[in-house]
């Protein structure tokens, strides 16, 4: 599973679409409708919210609003229930070593998007993050 804290419209269509499903796993997992996953380090940001279910429809939202900006059909039913204003922290080492992998991904499996991003000077922060001072994730397994 990987929440990308990096803004959607950096992922190709594969990446996207993978970004949606394994949200909406992940939201399942939040409101205690799978056994799997439950313990997955990438939900600790979203468990430690007042309302996770609300933090990752907020987090959903994002994800489906870059999908109908490219012409995509997510269903937006499943962006039914509650969401946050608020912000989760994520540290810059953690952005960049997101983009790091991003890059490396997009390199292999989609030249274009890769030759695009490249050319960036970073990335952009998905709108249910905010970037803070700090190293890599304690969660994340470089």
């Amino acid at each position: 599973m990987r929440l990308w804290s990096l803004h959607p419209k950096h992922l190709d269509a594969a990446g996207l679409v993978a970004l949606w499903r394994e949200a909406l796993l992940a939201k399942a997992v939040l409101r205690g409708k799978t056994k799997g996953y439950r313990h997955h380090p990438q939900l600790l940001r979203f468990q430690e919210r007042r309302d996770p279910v609300a933090a990752i429809n907020s987090y959903l939202a994002a994800v489906h609003a870059e999908a109908v900006r490219r012409g995509y059909r997510f269903d937006v039913r499943k962006l039914v229930g509650p969401r946050t204003r608020g912000r989760i922290g994520v540290s810059r080492g953690q952005l960049a070593h997101e983009w790091k992998h991003l890059l490396a991904k997009l390199k292999l499996r989609s030249p274009a998007a890769f030759a695009t991003a490249r050319k960036l000077r970073g990335p952009s922060v998905h709108p249910s993050f905010t970037p803070r001072a700090g190293p890599i994730a304690e969660w994340e397994r470089p």
